[in-house]
């Protein structure tokens, strides 16, 4: 920088201020051995037009979904985007758009955060539903603190079918809060239940399903929801919104809190961000769920406005009082994610949610005739399935990826019982042609 604003008197007052004698100092609790010790490997200065071509060089190494016919899903997924949305979401008016705190100025953000909620609750059934949280993962684990809260026990039930990644996320909010986690291993896919049952006991606060679960199997939700509730424990269900279009929503099978990533909606894949959870629940515990919630009011004149109702964050209330410490709201991501639902309306999510059914079983049932090739699990799956093969899943995808195919997720990078299985995903992007094409190759691997 060629501009500090601290001189060094100021430093040094600083420095003695905190009780350090220098600002090497401030960073003594990093190891030695992962410090760089040099100089950062940068050029000097640019010019515009040398930096765009430096910039497009770097971007044209990516193998992107535009060249590439994807088969990867595993949580993040390729869905056709109708191009309004971006559009829209390029007005200076929503992507400027800093936290609405003073609603006489930001009435646009906050009914558009509105309209979000509104279709999050009738999509999964629920009561109320927040104004968004940073991802899926972030989400399930709030939700599990939720459970705790409202029951106040300190044990949840985490089935090995919910995403490896949203566990590891469980993994790093829960234990440090006093909450004890354990797994329910899964059998043909799904959850066993026999262990489920014998884990169920009263000092259980919550159990987390997700459905379609990690494998993209259906997992039997209103079974899981019988046993919880007869223990007295709350469920969070963790699903995949396009999946909603035919599957049973949670409210209707009984869940208490039903999160997710909304990424599939109006979002694409951006290497994997920014993205945006949703939250919703029962009214019951309306108050001890994170974030914040935009409602619907009136004037003094009667006319009808929006507010923040309800702001349970660290920001607004005492810390120890605070739901949670989550800052920040994904309302451009919430927002694509409504202009997209809106634009499909009810019956435009059935019909997208059916393709994307048949696109997959279609794939599956031809994926399943290669010899070397077969189905892992026999139950009903949604738009992912797992194949198990004979090859090398490293050699399978290195084979697609010459051809311009990026395969599978290896399944034993989660999963070590599952060596030699891969996960497809195939959503409503793909044609029959494109299928065809993925299996010839996949047929002509020895």
């Amino acid at each position: 920088m060629n501009f500090i604003p601290n001189t060094d008197s100021q430093k040094e007052q600083l420095l003695a201020r905190i009780g350090v004698k220098s600002v090497e100092d401030l960073f003594e609790d990093i190891p030695q051995e992962i410090r760089l010790k040099r100089s950062l490997n940068i050029r000097g200065g640019m010019s515009e037009q040398e930096l765009v071509k430096q910039v497009q060089g770097l971007a044209n190494a990516n193998k992107t979904v535009e060249e590439y016919s994807s088969y990867l899903g595993a949580g993040a997924y390729e869905h056709f985007i109708p191009s309004f949305v971006d559009q829209l979401l390029l007005r200076s008016e929503f992507y400027t758009a800093y936290t609405p705190y003073q609603p006489e100025i930001s009435q646009g953000t906050l009914q558009a955060i509105y309209e979000y909620q509104t279709l999050v609750c009738e999509l999964t059934g629920m009561d109320a539903a927040n104004a968004s949280m940073y991802d899926g993962a972030s989400a399930l684990a709030e939700a599990a603190l939720m459970t705790g809260d409202a029951t106040r026990r300190e044990k949840v039930l985490v089935l090995q079918t919910v995403h490896p990644e949203y566990r590891e996320v469980l993994k790093t909010y829960l234990p440090p809060r006093g909450v004890e986690i354990i797994e329910i291993p899964y059998q043909d896919g799904v959850t066993d239940f026999s262990v489920l049952e014998a884990a169920l006991q009263e000092d259980v606060a919550g159990v987390i399903l997700q459905n379609p679960n990690f494998f993209g199997s259906v997992e039997k939700a209103e079974q899981i929801v019988q046993l919880a509730h007869a223990k007295g424990a709350l469920v969070v269900m963790a699903v995949n919104p396009v999946s909603l279009g035919l599957l049973k929503s949670p409210g209707e099978c009984g869940a208490d809190i039903v999160v997710g990533e909304g990424q599939a909606f109006g979002n694409p894949l951006n290497f994997g961000g920014p993205y945006l959870g949703f939250l919703a629940t029962r009214d019951k515990f309306v108050r001890r769920m994170p974030g914040r919630i935009v409602g619907l009011a009136k004037d003094k004149n009667g006319k009808t406005g929006y507010v923040l109702t309800l702001q349970a964050r660290e920001q607004h209330i005492r810390r120890e009082k605070a739901s949670s410490n989550i800052c920040s709201n994904e309302a451009l991501c919430a927002l694509a994610f409504t202009m997209h639902l809106s634009a499909l309306g009810k019956t435009g999510i059935k019909e997208l949610t059916y393709l994307n059914l048949q696109n997959a079983h279609y794939a599956a049932q031809e994926i399943g005739k290669i010899p070397g090739m077969s189905l892992a699990f026999s139950g009903p799956f949604f738009h992912e399935f797992v194949v198990k093969t004979k090859a090398e899943p490293a050699m399978v995808n290195a084979w697609l990826l010459e051809n311009k195919i990026i395969g599978g997720l290896d399944l034993a990078r989660f999963y070590p019982e599952l060596d030699h299985h891969l996960l497809f995903c195939v959503t409503e992007t793909k044609c029959k042609e494109d299928i065809d094409r993925l299996v010839a190759r996949l047929g002509e691997i020895q």
